[in-house]
């Protein structure tokens, strides 16, 4: 396995800088997505890890090792391209083997890696087609396969499911995820799709106009966003500006637009500061709802508003609505869904779970 590592990592194009001094440390074996949205950097950092584009300065490292001068062919960093890249003219058998003839890997050999990778993606039975008899997501197991079977020191994947219909992407989403922690390769891969990053990835790097944004677990990166910028970014949020009024250690009373919250983190008093709070966060309450709600729900902890429910968007799952609180609106998501919501409602929300963001 494979650490893969970029220092300073920079490159222009003209006038614009595609990448901006970007530090990274991939470790072995790790899943790790780069997100962000289009013309942000992901795939030109993703080019110069498999050696197809030169940086303008900076390094990039496998073990330690300067590889940034070093060919493709001689990097062992193979890439999985958008568009599958198979040839027409070839079979699958033939397509996997492609690279392990290029590698001159012997026959014995070559046959033994060749039925190992059509078996882990279960295409083994397909060998003799051609790329033109295949689905979508058969092709997609195909170029993993020929991938695979070189076992390369890095597997680049650039957006591998972005031609795939919604269903067959989730499905590929776990294929991918247990074929590459199963094989233990290092796989950089580039997605704008957040929902994918956040269900696949062991760790996910944010990326805008070239810049590093923050590295972090999906978990950390929803619940512990560190701009305005990755709270909007990653899932859905509330954005409030208010004006720290109170401090206790860790508790912070702040005054806003909608009314005085009580949240966790760091602000000195009569600063000025942006709070995060995710729909899903917040409960709804109201009169059909009376009697129902939890001892715990009645801590008064808990930060609670009054408002107005000016829209409701039923989703399956769960619903969306629209509050309007002291003329701001506030986005709720309410899972199970709740139905014929009064017009007149109450919010409320645990003050550990407004996040006060660095900016």
């Amino acid at each position: 396995m494979t650490q893969v590592q970029t220092r300073q990592l920079t490159k222009r194009f003209g006038k614009t800088v595609a990448l901006d001094q970007v530090d990274l440390c991939i470790e072995p074996g790790e899943l790790f997505f780069l997100l962000g949205p289009s013309g942000c950097g992901k795939s030109t950092l993703l080019r110069m890890v498999a050696g197809l584009l030169e940086p303008d300065a900076g390094s990039i490292l496998f073990n330690g090792r300067d590889v940034t001068a070093m060919p493709t062919q001689r990097r062992n960093a193979v890439m999985c391209f958008q568009n599958y890249a198979l040839w027409p003219h070839l079979t699958v058998k033939q397509n996997v083997e492609f690279g392990l003839k290029e590698r001159k890997i012997s026959g014995g050999e070559r046959t033994k890696r060749l039925n190992e990778a059509l078996e882990s993606v279960r295409m083994s039975q397909y060998a003799q087609r051609k790329p033109n008899e295949l689905s979508g997501g058969q092709q997609q197991r195909v170029a993993l396969a020929r991938a695979m079977a070189v076992r390369p020191d890095c597997l680049l994947l650039d957006e591998p499911l972005s031609n795939l219909d919604a269903k067959l992407r989730n499905e590929m989403r776990l294929e991918i995820r247990s074929l590459c922690k199963s094989a233990g390769f290092t796989t950089l891969y580039v997605t704008h799709d957040q929902k994918e990053a956040l269900s696949v990835a062991d760790r996910i790097a944010v990326l805008r106009e070239g810049k590093l944004m923050q590295v972090g677990t999906p978990a950390q990166l929803y619940q512990q966003p560190n701009s305005s910028f990755m709270a909007e970014f990653i899932g859905q949020a509330n954005l409030i500006q208010g004006r720290v009024l109170e401090r206790d250690g860790e508790w912070l009373g702040i005054d806003t637009p909608i009314g005085q919250l009580v949240a966790r983190g760091e602000a000195q008093l009569g600063h000025t500061v942006r709070l995060c709070l995710r729909p899903e966060q917040i409960y709804l309450d109201d009169a059909s709802l009376a009697g129902k709600i939890s001892d715990a729900a009645a801590d008064p902890g808990w930060n609670r508003l009054s408002g107005e429910c000016i829209s409701s968007l039923f989703l399956g799952e769960s619903s969306e609505h629209v509050v309007r609180v002291r003329h701001r609106e506030l986005r709720v998501l309410a899972t199970p869904p709740q139905l014929n919501v009064a017009e007149n409602i109450s919010l409320r929300f645990r003050p550990c779970d407004v996040r006060v963001l660095s900016e």
